[in-house]
Order: C-alpha cells, then structure tokens, then sequence
C-alpha cells in the first residue's frame, strides 16, 4: 500500500492505494512567493511591458479609475494598489481624483468590512472605494464589439475617467480560458446585458480552461476591453499559498499573456495517460468550502479520466452546495439540452456549474466524500457518496474492476493535466 495524503478542508486525510494501481500523483509544478511582495509590485511598474510607465501616462488633471477584484477571488489588491497610487501621486495626480471600482461583475457588491480586509485602512483614508453595480440605471453604453455583436454597457465612473487601470490575478478559468486582464471590464465592470451575453458563448466547445484561441468568450472580453480604451494593467501570478511568484505591468493584452505563460508553466501538467479513477482534492480550505467551488477539482479530473471511469472528489463542503442558482438548476433541469437552452435563453451566473457538472456525470462516476448531507449531495447533486477516502476507492473498484489503474491529485482547482500520449 502507498499512503497518499490529501488537503481536505483545514486537515487532510489519508488515501491507501495498493502500489499496483497507482500511477502516481499530479501537482503543480510550484514556485515560491517573492520575498517582498511590494517590491515585486514595484519591479513590474518600473518595467511596464508593451507600455510607458504609469507616472508617464498620467497627467495631474487625470480622473483616475483603478479596477480591484471583489471578495470573490484571491487577488492580494491591497499590496497591488498602494504602487499604483505612489506611481501616480508621483505624476501629480491628487487622491481625491482616484477612485477605486471593485469589479463585481454578477455579484453583489462588497461590504464595509471587506472593503477593508481586500484594500487596506490606509487605501480606504486616502481614495473612494465603490463597488459596480452591473444593474445601475446609468450605466454607460460605448458599442458593440465587432465579432460577436456583444452591446457594451460600462460602469459609468470607469467609463467616463480619463486614466482607466485594471488590477488583478492570472490563473485559469474554466471557460474564459484564463482569469486577468480583460476579465476585470467583461464582467467586472461590465453591465448584467453584456455579462449575459458573452458568458451564454460558455457553450462553444474551445470555451474551456487553458484554452484562449478561438475561444468565443475571451475574444469577445478582448473587444469589449479595447473599447473600453484601458491605459494600463497590473496583474500578478500567485501560487497556492496565494503569495505573489510575480507581477506583470503594462499594456492591456501584453501583459496579461506574459502572466499567461508563467500560469501555464507552473500548473499546466503533462501526463502520459488516461486512468480509470482519479481522486481529487480541490486543495482544501478555501477550495473546498462549497461544493459551487470545489467542483473545479472534477472538471481538472475530467481531462485524465477514461470514459465510465470514476473521480472520488474530497471535499468538505462545511457550506453546503453554495449557490442557490446551482441548486434550482439542479432540481429544475432533468438533462443537459434543457440547461443548454436555458443558457442560451437567459444565463444567470451559478446556472453554469449545474451544466459542466451534468456533463461531468454524462462521462464518468462521481463519489463525494465530504461533510454535506447524502440527502442534497445524492439527490438534488446526483452523487454517489462514501464516508471516507479509502470507502470510495473500495466502491471505485467495484465499479472499473480491481486491476484499475489510480491518479491521484491533491490540488485540483489549480491543476490541468493534459494527457500528452497518442491516446
């Protein structure tokens, strides 16, 4: 047997894998945090990319707008924004004439205290912080874009500063391809027509993680970005720990594809063949609060798993499911072309996990272990269940026979493994 231990919640828990099955495990080829992140920060804005610096761009008339993540992702804004309001005062730019748009996108807006825990006390005492609205009756109409005929509609603040600055980080993102640069206008500042609009385009197949050629939903953030007419952008790579590896400054789509390549070269994993049983852990607390999170760590098991094959998720969802959308969907939708249609019809955000996992179940067995009553996670998710690791592989066995082949992957939600034989 091969103990094999996997984050689960804010512990771990212990895998038994007889040594004729396992093929081994799949991780991220990590990297460590820069030892001063504000210096690393600092680095890229004095080596901005395709771009002059952004004391250069600036001018002291300037109403500057700035663009941070809301609480929903891990970018550290509070160590990117305090350089960029250096940067600036440097150009003459006073504070009263910054202010800083939590790009929200679908999501509600962010609260006093998060405010807080994302910027920093001494960021709050110096600009205006507001959190987009994509609902707001002022939003500001500036096209369409000229591929996919999206209506652009912009947060009315971004659109009308005469400096516009996106902030945030560079990861993977199952169907925009990757999370960064253009993300942070479509949707973050975007209004809830053309949210809908790009993100119903999830439904092309090269709409999918790793993926940015011919990938309908990035292309059309692209467009709706440029029209925007974003000045610079500041983004970073983080690794699991969420520390800072590094940062990249400068021009909208220059940068952001430099932090491209660094995101592929630490979490992109090649593997030389499909198993029949992947069993996967999100990467534990936060990844696995919910089950709307940690069900990235399947769509990362979909890529090396065989047909028929079976993922065990270990995930401790203390949470429950996490989204109510996910779960009327679930309920209300018996298959995949009823949700396809719904998506074309009117996507709302959440409805999208309850597609990926029904597609998920069309292609392999998914046992859950985790903390979630059997009554939700069976009968609403349509899971199978064990109560422990070591119980869902006897039961994985049951189902692809003894002889079955193991890959085991303790950090799912930001891993993609890419089978690279001529499977």
């Amino acid at each position: 047997m091969v103990d094999v231990w996997l984050p689960y919640g804010k512990t771990e828990v212990c895998l038994r894998v007889p040594v004729r099955n396992l093929l081994g495990s799949i991780e991220p080829r990590e990297k460590p945090g820069a030892s001063n992140a504000r210096a690393e920060v600092e680095r890229a804005l004095k080596e901005p990319i395709g771009s002059k610096r952004l004391s250069e761009i600036a001018k002291p008339e300037h109403k500057v707008a700035i663009v941070v993540d809301d609480a929903t992702r891990p970018a550290p804004s509070h160590i990117m924004v305090p350089p960029l309001l250096d940067e600036l005062k440097n150009a003459g730019v006073r504070d009263e004439n910054v202010t800083v748009i939590f790009g929200c996108g679908a999501h509600r807006a962010v609260t006093s205290e998060e405010a807080v825990r994302l910027l920093g006390e001494g960021v709050l005492k110096r600009v205006k912080a507001v959190s987009h609205n994509c609902k707001a009756p002022d939003l500001v109409y500036v096209g369409t874009t000229p591929k996919y005929g999206t209506k652009v509609y912009l947060n009315r603040v971004f659109a009308e500063a005469d400096l516009k600055i996106l902030t945030g980080d560079v990861c993977f993102h199952y169907y925009a391809g990757y999370g960064g640069g253009r993300k942070s206008v479509l949707p973050g500042v975007a209004g809830e027509e053309t949210i809908k609009a790009n993100h119903a385009m999830l439904l092309h197949p090269n709409a999918r993680t790793g993926v940015l050629d011919g990938n309908p939903v990035h292309e059309d953030m692209v467009e709706a970005a440029r029209m925007a007419k974003v000045d610079f952008i500041l983004n970073v790579v983080v690794n699991s720990k969420g520390e800072i590896v590094r940062a990249f400054a400068g021009d909208l789509e220059q940068a952001f594809y430099e932090g491209v390549k660094l995101v592929d070269e630490m979490y992109r994993v090649p593997v030389d063949r499909r198993a029949d049983i992947i069993v996967v852990s999100p990467g534990g607390h936060p990844f696995d609060v919910n089950l709307f999170q940690a069900y990235k760590g399947v769509d990362s098991a979909l890529e090396v798993v065989k047909r028929g094959g079976v993922i065990i998720l270990a995930a401790e969802c203390p949470e429950g499911h996490g989204n109510q959308v996910f779960y009327d969907w679930m309920v209300k939708f018996r298959d995949v072309k009823a949700v396809e249609r719904e998506i074309k019809r009117n996507f709302v955000l959440g409805g999208h996990k309850a597609y990926y996992l029904m597609k998920a179940l069309q292609r392999a067995h998914i046992i859950l272990v985790s903390a979630m009553p059997d009554y939700y996670a069976v009968n609403v998710f349509r899971l199978r269940t064990a109560r422990t690791v070591n119980e869902a592989l006897s039961e994985a066995f049951k189902v692809v026979g003894d002889n079955a082949k193991v890959w085991v992957m303790p950090y799912g939600n930001f891993t993609l493994p890419e089978v690279k034989a001529s499977e």
